[in-house]
């Protein structure tokens, strides 16, 4: 998969650079490529924003600097998704869903947001993390790209996708490793006996448990 964020700010972007993600790109599972906006601005400073006309509080990104940056980056394989409040919720679901295109272009806004002509040029999906405002789309583009790159085929092991939270519409169970005992807290017994059978028995009572104790709204969705 590919990915290409549109940002002004990319160093922001530096915790794409670790761990698991890091290891994919380093295993060519993934691209990433962070562009910079100010790349594509006309204006000698490399100024991206303006007032808004008509009055109000804050600046825009202008249109031109973003047109020129998706067109450097969009093919016919590109879906573009701008972070905003306005779309539909990101959740495990969609990022399944993202996670087997080929090609995906994060659009992040900033400031006060961006000129509304970019979305009457460009087939763009807005998608929300919830119902709250951050100062820009860098971060929210950062969690959904962890969150489907490690759906990427061979990034995670099926095994770890398989028994995580969510992915049979329960939450995960607890898990324990050594010590088997810490504080007068022990390990249950029935991880320690070897018995394969009753552990996924143990183990599916526990999610069940969980998710009725934290997250019933699961619960009716599987009905």
């Amino acid at each position: 998969m590919k990915i290409d964020i549109l940002t002004l700010f990319p160093d922001m972007f530096a915790p794409l650079k670790e761990s698991i993600i890091k290891r994919a790109v380093d295993k060519k599972l993934l691209e990433i490529n962070i562009i910079d906006i100010r790349d594509f601005s006309k204006d000698k400073h490399k100024k991206c924003d303006d007032y808004p006309f008509g009055g109000g509080a804050g600046m825009l990104m202008q249109v031109e600097p973003l047109y020129y940056a998706i067109k450097s980056v969009q093919s016919e394989k590109s879906k573009l998704i701008f972070p905003s409040p306005q779309g539909r919720v990101f959740n495990q679901s969609m990022a399944k869903e993202l996670s087997i295109e080929e090609h995906l272009v994060f659009i992040c806004g900033h400031y006060e947001g961006v000129d509304e002509r970019i979305f009457e040029l460009f087939d763009i999906e807005e998608i929300s993390l919830g119902d709250f405002i951050l100062t820009g789309g860098e971060l929210p583009s950062m969690v959904m790209v962890d969150a489907i790159s490690r759906l990427v085929d061979g990034v995670i092991s099926r095994e770890s996708l398989e028994n995580e939270s969510f992915s049979n519409g329960l939450l995960e169970y607890p898990q324990y490793t050594r010590p088997s005992s810490f504080m007068g807290l022990d390990v249950p017994e029935v991880l320690l006996s070897g018995n394969h059978q009753e552990i996924e028995k143990w183990r599916n009572e526990q999610s069940l448990k969980r998710t009725k104790e934290r997250r019933k709204d699961l619960l009716k969705k599987k009905k």
